[in-house]
């Protein structure tokens, strides 16, 4: 009814729709739903109106049949890491006075220039709650900014001790070395890794540190 009574172009914006993913009855009937929205647009005009925006984590997915998921049609963008410059201009507009830029450098050798994470250091630092060195001090640790984050990467690997494993390989290796491309795609996905000719190396020291020991631990056990 509503495409029918309109002239031009409907934008439906879904954002985190990941959420959904955590309950598979419920997200197979959502996102076949979305891939038939985008299916009738092909053949009927009055769906040609309706342009769908899906925002989503790759820390999370769901296992969809080939014709029934909306994440492998349409035009994917993937957000990629913030620049030296860009974290720069981010602290700015939360008017801290990073002048030399320094900060914006301790803060790539930790996280590199993940934009969540980068975005929840600036944030905190701009409550004035907290230093850049007491933030980076505990951001390895179970009680730092990062300790839900990493909760949740912690969880999935307990549950998958496969993963586990070649994730310890890429964290003790001195070289990009090459997974099984499901581990490897899995830990790209999680943003744990990064992949370069198919090899891959840890993303960032956060991550590094904060799983040189977990899994030790659990290696241990």
């Amino acid at each position: 009814y509503l495409l029918k009574s309109i002239k031009s172009p409907l934008i439906l914006a879904l954002d985190e729709v990941n959420q959904v993913f955590e309950n598979l009855k419920i997200a197979k009937e959502f996102f076949s739903l979305l891939r038939l929205w985008y299916e009738k647009a092909k053949t009927t005009l009055v769906w040609q109106k309706l342009r769908l925006v899906v925002a989503h984590s790759t820390e999370s997915y769901v296992s969809l049949k080939l014709k029934q998921s909306p994440f492998n049609v349409g035009l994917p963008i993937q957000l990629g890491s913030l620049s030296w410059e860009e974290i720069v201009d981010l602290a700015k507009c939360y008017e801290l006075s990073w002048r030399d830029g320094e900060e914006a450098n301790l803060l790539m050798r930790m996280v590199g220039g993940h934009p969540a994470l980068v975005h929840l250091a600036i944030y905190y630092l701009s409550q004035e709650r907290i230093t850049l060195e007491e933030l980076l001090k505990m951001a390895p640790t179970s009680t730092g900014i990062y300790a839900n984050h990493l909760n949740r990467h912690q969880e999935k690997l307990y549950e998958d001790s496969e993963l586990a494993r070649a994730l310890s390989k890429v964290i003790v290796a001195t070289e990009p070395i090459l997974l099984e491309p499901l581990q490897a795609y899995k830990l790209n996905s999680m943003g744990l890794i990064k992949l370069s000719n198919n090899k891959a190396v840890i993303s960032c020291q956060l991550y590094r540190d904060y799983f040189q020991q977990v899994l030790k631990e659990m290696s241990d056990r």
